[in-house]
Formats: C-alpha cells, sequence, structure tokens
C-alpha cells in the first residue's frame, strides 16, 4: 500500500470541520461545486485566468471555466490519487501516487503525454518554459522535455522524500554586465525531510549547494531573486533567510511556535503560515516579526495575498481575509466541512478547495474595495499630522501589532 500524500496525511491531523469552529457565517458565497468525489488536494490558476484546474482524491483532475464556475472537463487517467497540479492556457499537467506526471491538452482533455521513471508518489511538479521538475518520494527530483517527454536528469542526493520544488536561473540573480560572459543557466532548488534544501544545475543535475542548518523537514519555499536571497520554512518551528549563491544561512526567525507550512513573499515582506494556528508578516532583511494575525482555530494550510488582503486557508475549515495594513479581521469564509488545502484568487473572486471534496467560489469586491478605502484614508491622515507620534491602529480584530507603521506591508505594484 502506497504511503499517503503530504497533503493527506497533513489533513488527517486536522480533521475539524466548521462544526467545531466558532467562526461566524458570511453571505458572499456564490457557488458550491461538488463534482468531485474525494478530497481536492490542489488548485491551479491557468496565466490568462480563463480556467482552474482541481487535483483530486479520486484520481482525477477537473478543468472548471471561471466565467461561469462550471466544470468543462474531466481528465481522467490518473490509477492513484492525484496529489498536485499546474496549468498553462493551453496545457495542464498533473502528478500522482501512481508514480506518474501527465500533461493534458486544455480544449480536449486529452492526455498527451505521460511521464514515467519515479519509483513512489510523485509529491510536487514545476513547469519552466519547455522543462517539466518533479519531486518524489522517492528522494529524487527529475527533469523532463515537456514536448518531447524525453527524460533529461535525475537529481540524486537527498536522503528523504522531496515535498518542495522552485526554480530560478542565473540571469534572475547576476548583473547584465555578469551575464555577458557567462551562459545562461537554470536551477532547480529542492526541498525535502533530511531537513535540507539543495540547489541544483539543472542540465547537468549536478548539486550546486547544500543548505544545512534546519533540524526537521522543509515544507516550504519562497525566492527573493532580487536580493540573491531564498526563504525556507521547516517542522524545526522556523524559517532560515540563505543566500543563493554562496549558501550561506543569513538569519533564522523564531517566533512560530509549530511547523511552518507555508509562506508567501511580497515586496519586503514575507508572510508564514503555522501549525502554531496563526500567520505572521515579518521584515525579511532584519528578521522582525511586524505582525501576527491570530483569529484561526487551527493549523494555517494556505495563504495568499491579494491587494493589500491576506487570505489563509486553515484546518479549522474557514477562509479568513485581513487587511495587512491595519492587521484587521476583515472576513471569515465558512462553509467547508474540512481543511482548506489551497486558494486561488481572481477578478475579485476568491476560490477555496478543501479536502471535502469542494470548490467553493466567494465575492471579494467589498473587501478589496474596502482595503483601497482605507489605504487612501491612512494616507491622508499620515500627511494631516506632520511632526506627530507615528499612528498605531486600533483595530486589532484577530491581529497582534509588533511593529510601527514604518513596517507596514508595502503594496504589490
Amino acid at each position: 500500500m502506497s504511503p499517503p500524500s503530504f497533503a493527506t496525511a497533513h489533513a488527517g491531523l486536522q480533521r475539524m470541520g466548521s462544526g467545531s469552529s466558532t467562526c461566524g457565517t458570511t453571505n458572499s458565497l456564490i457557488k458550491v461545486c461538488r463534482d468531485h468525489k474525494g478530497g481536492i488536494n490542489w488548485l491551479s490558476l491557468s496565466p490568462d485566468g480563463c480556467h482552474l484546474l482541481t487535483a483530486s482524491e479520486d484520481c482525477t483532475a477537473r478543468l472548471w471555466r471561471t466565467s461561469d464556475h462550471q466544470c468543462c472537463k474531466l481528465l481522467q487517467g490518473h490509477s492513484s490519487y492525484i496529489t498536485f497540479c499546474h496549468l498553462e492556457n493551453e496545457a495542464a499537467f498533473t502528478c500522482s501516487a501512481d508514480h506518474t506526471v501527465r500533461k493534458w491538452e486544455v480544449s480536449t482533455g486529452q492526455c498527451l503525454a505521460v511521464y514515467t521513471g519515479h519509483t513512489s508518489i510523485v509529491n510536487r511538479i514545476l513547469v519552466v518554459r519547455n522543462l517539466l521538475f518533479s519531486g518524489s518520494y522517492d528522494r529524487t527530483a527529475r527533469c523532463w522535455d515537456v514536448d518531447s517527454g524525453r527524460p533529461l536528469q535525475e537529481f540524486q542526493g537527498h536522503r528523504n522524500c522531496i515535498l518542495v520544488l522552485t526554480h530560478f536561473s542565473s540571469s534572475d540573480i547576476l548583473e547584465e554586465s555578469d551575464l555577458d560572459s557567462k551562459e545562461k543557466k537554470e536551477f532547480l532548488v529542492t526541498g525535502s525531510t533530511d531537513c535540507t534544501v539543495k540547489i541544483w544545475e539543472a542540465f547537468s543535475g549536478c548539486c550546486y549547494k547544500t543548505l544545512r542548518g534546519h533540524l526537521g523537514a522543509i515544507l516550504c519555499i519562497v525566492l527573493d531573486t532580487p536580493n540573491r536571497e531564498l526563504f525556507s520554512g521547516s517542522t524545526d518551528y522556523t524559517i532560515r533567510r540563505w543566500n543563493m549563491v554562496t549558501g550561506d544561512q543569513l538569519k533564522v526567525f523564531r517566533d512560530h511556535q509549530g511547523s511552518v507550512i507555508c509562506l508567501e513573499m511580497v515586496g519586503h515582506h514575507l508572510y508564514s503560515g503555522s501549525v502554531d494556528r496563526t500567520a505572521k508578516c515579518w521584515l525579511s532583511d532584519t528578521g522582525e516579526c511586524a505582525r501576527t494575525y491570530k483569529s484561526h482555530k487551527h493549523s494555517i494550510s494556505t495563504l495568499k495575498y491579494h491587494d493589500g488582503i491576506l487570505f489563509t486557508g486553515s484546518g479549522d475549515a474557514c477562509a479568513r481575509a485581513f487587511n495587512t495594513r491595519s492587521g484587521a479581521l476583515q472576513q471569515v469564509f465558512q462553509g467547508h466541512t474540512f481543511i482548506i488545502n489551497c486558494i486561488q484568487i481572481y477578478n475579485s473572486v476568491l476560490y477555496t478547495a478543501s479536502h471535502d471534496g469542494t470548490l467553493r467560489v466567494w465575492d471579494i469586491k467589498g473587501i478589496c474595495s474596502h482595503s483601497k478605502h482605507q489605504k487612501k484614508s491612512s494616507v491622508r491622515s499620515r500627511h494631516s499630522r506632520k511632526g506627530s507620534m507615528p499612528h498605531i491602529f486600533h483595530n486589532k480584530v484577530g491581529c497582534s501589532l509588533e511593529a510601527s507603521e514604518d513596517c507596514e506591508p508595502a503594496e504589490l505594484m
């Protein structure tokens, strides 16, 4: 019998459901999509925003139109549960506990290619131009040519399963003057339950750097390529900042009291979600915790920043929206009966995918417009009080303020 996916095992620890939650109700629900017959492990949005892709425990993936939230294609072929998915405009990709990765045509729903070679659960995939990367419980990562399906490289060196993948190019971290004399290279970054992060040269398969320092499994990685830095979150309760070029550990962020499950980088701020039932905002350069968002009843499984709002999904089966500047809890989205595994946002609509097997669609126009109004009011207030003490927001619902206004999360351009 195959071991469970990370999402499945994680969900099993968080079977709380809305019946155990004290969250308030919300009237912003647009639709509940119940087509899947098993839990949804991941949700991907196409670059053009036209489609969503869900990956399920029922061994299928489904394509959904964002225009009317209808399921338009059923992707069948995997012989075991689907752990993760990735959606491009014309092609969809899924990976499964059946040890394979599949490519699908969006317009027809037909399987175009099956990528084989792994000997255990394929846990993550990453598509970069014509390269397909995968990470597996078999302790390896692999690289294929997307179009031909030809295997290009196998990355061997981790002592335990690979849970997370990300990618960067030498052009992302080198100055233009340096690039003139150097060949452009592609790099794969892997995080493993062996407590290490490895950086690989994609085409040679050589391990460029091994980042050691964590005392627990690596659950999430995010890159800050303009500053040549990498952040990793772990079951050792810490986030660590690394120099991507030298491999040096630069800072340890220690305020969480549980495993760090998810990370997102926004400007000079880093957002994290943890088993300790909090999300945090950090100053990425100093490691100072600027704010802690606290109203969750269980672990935070996923988070996403959008238009001044931090959206979180939790093991208490609720999604939440926090104003990142004031820290105020703007709204609670209740209705799921199991852990929310993934969230996506498009065109003022929030999509939440849960292990209860449903995809829920929520209207967030009011939240986003309220956030913009608060931002403008805050700017006017600052200009009207020149020479006064820095303003500290008084509305602290669901949040503890741990820094002055100078530490406010920056807006995305």
